[in-house]
């Protein structure tokens, strides 16, 4: 394990020593972009003696890239990779030949923004501003867990115009975040030139405002400077209950004369002859850049994989799952709320939790009161911060938490596509819990009425999208959820809804015995006519429309496609291939589970009749059956349309 917590911060050996690191990596920040021919090298070289400087003092073991007590450190300004990936080298983690021939190369781990792919390195970043909140959701995991360590954001100056930067600075300073540590490369300039032109920014007040300590280092590539703002943090500093950032004042490309000072060189690399010229200049040998450049042109380079920093995820117990009968409606985001107040009982013990809870301002209308109530040390209010919240919440589900988010349907999706499109790509464990979806909203109008879900989760691989029909599968898609790694949406409507039973019309089709299965359709109702697939809160319509198709003498089959992602692509292929089909879904035609069956059966070639049925157009304000009406999604019109299918 590397640290030098308890060595003389300022010996003169130890400075000579990152010396002579920094010169080894800044060889490597100008021979890999140069290699590129592409790449961020003004940043990395602004931002080198702090990230020297850091990994030289914080606890952290290349052996061991899980070492639990390690500090963390959050790259948010992730385009430094040539800076990141050069320390990493320098500190033992894998060879810099490795990342001279990988770096930027298609198939190889050194990607362009640093990736977790690359041991050493805790998170995929590159979308700037989201890195505070990452590390804010670190650091509370690890208050959780009861961990004294701690977690550095890595930022640069452009970056803080981001507004999620000031979410994360509120939620830091509100929950007392002592073990986190923001550090600012403050440089001055950015794509467009100079920062206080492009946005000014007055960083040092706004930290101070939202309650943190702040610490400005005057020149930032002065190693005796920074090391004495370290040992501030790590061995002198009084006990705060307040985060702390460090503003380092850089230079772009300091130590480099051709790059110094010069907003070109954030994105831009040297030729080959300014690369030579540079390598002089630090003093080391101009030739080994053709030998560099040689060896990465050989076509037979295979790329090298490593093992990586992965997530964490705890043992569950899901409990007894309820049962609700068939005496009264429930709303699913009730039983969603109960079920999490069952799994906090059974997993929550006071200071070592395992169920944790995310909400925006909306705590009573998603139901997460009474795990509140039950656990008020696992619950975290975010307020009307949902980037904040999403980010974070990723963040915390990576460290042994199993971690839901609850917000309505425009902000859990609409709102936050982005943050979860990181939080996949960082491998998360997060519970997306969902309320508030489609024309069920009702009264509040079209701004919130989320239409769109599905396309939208859709395009994010890595997330499971479930969407239960009643309280009772709702409360056994929660335990379920729960109990499995990897990230899940889980979608519900706000209405009260009936139970669904079986033929009999008295017991729960998802009684006790039921236990949920992904990709599995469920048959509701079986008939020779047709089949009818639906899921969510318009299953409730569906029904209707087969007992008025029962009047008639039309017996059709009705389907619960709970599970939209993985869907039961065989059971679907049956399906079509014997009986014409009708969706029925309170999303938009296009992009909901219409469409997907439709590619089903263009990709399998099978020739059916189908028709798709939802929302075509933005909603009003009304009741959510009036607006149903209103689109063709009423019981009759649904019946109607049947007809209309099996008669064409």
């Amino acid at each position: 394990m590397i640290n030098l917590y308890d060595n003389a911060f300022l010996e003169p050996i130890l400075l000579n020593d990152l010396n002579e690191k920094w010169k080894r990596c800044a060889r490597r920040i100008i021979i890999s972009t140069t290699l590129s021919k592409s790449g961020h090298p003004g940043g990395s070289l602004s931002s080198l003696h702090t990230l020297i400087s850091l990994y030289a003092v914080m606890k952290h073991d290349p052996e061991d890239l899980m070492f639990a007590e390690r500090d963390r450190l959050i790259l948010s300004i992730g385009h430094i990779s040539p800076a990141v990936y050069s320390v990493l080298a320098e500190y033992g983690y894998f060879d810099e030949e490795d990342f001279f021939l990988g770096f930027r190369r298609a198939g190889h781990v050194f990607s362009g923004h640093v990736e977790m792919d690359v041991p050493g390195v805790e998170w995929n970043t590159g979308n700037l501003g989201q890195g505070l909140s990452v590390g804010s959701g670190v650091a509370l995991s690890l208050r959780l867990k009861g961990i004294a360590s701690k977690v550095f954001v890595h930022m640069g100056d452009g970056e803080q115009q981001k507004g999620q930067i000031a979410e994360a600075r509120r939620f830091a300073a509100k929950y007392k975040l002592s073990n986190l540590v923001g550090i600012i490369d403050r440089n001055f300039l950015q794509i467009g030139g100079n920062t206080e032109e492009v946005m000014p920014t007055n960083i040092r007040e706004e930290y101070l405002a939202a309650g943190w300590n702040v610490r400005y280092v005057p020149f930032g590539h002065d190693f005796s400077q920074i090391l004495s703002a370290f040992k501030d943090i790590f061995i002198e500093y009084e006990p705060s209950e307040r985060p702390t950032v460090l503003v380092m004042r850089t230079v772009m490309g300091h130590g480099v004369s051709i790059m110094e000072n010069k907003a070109k060189y954030h994105g831009s690399v040297l030729s080959v002859d300014d690369a030579k010229a540079t390598l002089k200049e630090l003093g080391f040998a101009p030739e080994e850049l053709d030998y560099w450049i040689e060896r990465r042109n050989r076509e037979d380079l295979a790329p090298k994989k490593y093992i990586h920093i992965d997530s964490l995820y705890p043992e569950i117990l899901t409990g007894s799952p309820r049962l609700y009968t068939i005496d009264k409606k429930t709303d699913c985001r009730s039983a969603y709320g109960e079920a999490l107040k069952d799994l906090a009982v059974a997993n929550n013990i006071e200071n070592l939790p395992k169920i944790t809870g995310f909400s925006c301002d909306l705590e009573t209308s998603v139901k997460m009161q009474g795990f509140r109530f039950i656990c008020p040390y696992c619950f975290f209010e975010a307020g009307i911060q949902e980037h904040h919240a999403a980010t974070a919440a990723g963040a915390m589900s990576r460290e042994g938490l199993v971690t839901f988010f609850s917000t309505f349907g425009v902000f859990a999706v609409n709102e936050t596509a982005n943050q979860h499109r990181l939080n996949d790509q960082n491998k998360a464990n997060l519970k997306i819990v969902s309320t508030h979806l489609g024309l069920d909203v009702g009264e509040d109008g079209p701004t919130h009425q989320a239409i769109d879900y599905i396309g939208i989760m859709q395009n994010i691989p890595g997330f499971s999208i479930i969407m239960p029909a009643d309280a009772n599968q709702t409360d056994r898609v929660i335990r379920y959820i729960a109990s499995k790694k990897g990230n899940f949406f889980v979608g519900m409507g706000r209405s009260l809804l009936p139970t669904i039973t079986k033929e009999d019309g008295v017991t729960p089709f998802y009684d006790l015995e039921y236990v949920f299965e992904p990709g599995k359709l469920d048959f509701l109702r079986t008939g020779d006519t047709a089949t009818i697939i639906s899921y969510g809160t318009i299953l409730t319509n569906v029904m209707e429309a087969y007992k008025l198709l029962l009047i008639e003498g039309i017996k059709v089959t009705v389907v619960n496609a709970a599970s939209i992602s993985p869907i039961d692509r065989k059971t679907i292929i049956n399906i079509a291939k014997n009986q014409p089909l009708l969706t029925v879904e309170d999303h938009f035609t296009h992009t909901g589970l219409g469409a997907i069956i439709k590619s089903i059966m263009a990709e399998e070639m099978i020739s059916q009749k189908i028709k798709s049925l939802g929302v075509t157009k933005y909603g009003g304000s009304g009741k959510p059956q009036d607006l149903y009406a209103l689109q063709g999604l009423d019981p009759k019109s649904i019946a109607t349309e049947l007809k209309r299918l099996i008669t064409k």
